[in-house]
């Protein structure tokens, strides 16, 4: 029977919040007709299947698609990868080569971003506005609303949404924070949902960077 591996990734400093994440470590076990069915089985935002651990090769299913490139979910399995297995240097979903690193506690992957969801911005007068909008505007399925907490300290409040894939609004986006600080250039803290932290920042050549803390809740058996 499979297992299941539930972790909460982009934690803030208390090991608090974060975005849950299902991996199986040992993908094969999971046929890939049925991945998109366990996916939405599931209900996380993602679920990540991994091929070939010592490789690095995943793949990443919402409940309602399967994604080239996420970030927590690559965060969260590299974590997990150093923890269970062996640490990688480099991931490799479909989209491309993610490399990876570990630095004071929080994991940190590096991808393009348009390896990741047609994010759209709207950036709000203040961290208020951010947090009493109802959605995103003009009725857009995909996107994310911000605003600057302190643009000299570079902290961004931010709330993104992903309605195509029956998500609604995401507790914490990798690949979102990737494409803001690929947008403003600069390195950023996000204060993402209840109260998740992820730090970004563009690395060059067209890459950006995001990371942060990762904790593991539970492993259980999925009965396929």
């Amino acid at each position: 029977m499979p297992q299941l591996h539930v972790l909460r990734v982009f934690c803030d400093s208390a090991w608090s919040h974060g975005n849950p994440l299902g991996v199986f470590l040992d993908g094969d076990e999971v046929p890939e007709e049925r991945r998109q069915d366990v996916a939405a089985e599931l209900g996380f935002s993602e679920t990540v299947f991994v091929d070939d651990a010592a490789e690095g090769r995943i793949r990443i299913y919402t409940p309602a698609f399967e994604l080239g490139f996420a970030g927590h979910p690559s965060v969260g399995t590299a974590w997990l990868l150093g923890k269970e297995r062996q640490p990688v240097e480099t991931l490799r979903p479909p989209a491309g080569e993610v490399k990876v690193r570990v630095d004071g506690g929080k994991t940190f992957v590096t991808a393009r971003p348009e390896w990741g969801p047609d994010w759209k911005f709207f950036e709000l007068p203040d961290a208020a506005a951010v947090e009493d909008a109802p959605d995103l505007p003009d009725g857009e399925q995909v996107g994310c609303i911000w605003s600057w907490v302190d643009e000299a300290e570079g902290t961004v409040r931010s709330r993104c949404f992903s309605h195509d894939d029956n998500i609604g609004e995401d507790e914490a986006t990798g690949s979102a924070a990737i494409c803001l600080a690929a947008a403003v250039d600069r390195p950023i803290e996000i204060f993402q949902g209840r109260g998740s932290r992820l730090d970004a920042r563009p690395v060059g050549d067209g890459f950006a960077e995001v990371g942060g803390r990762v904790v593991l809740d539970e492993v259980r058996e999925f009965a396929l």
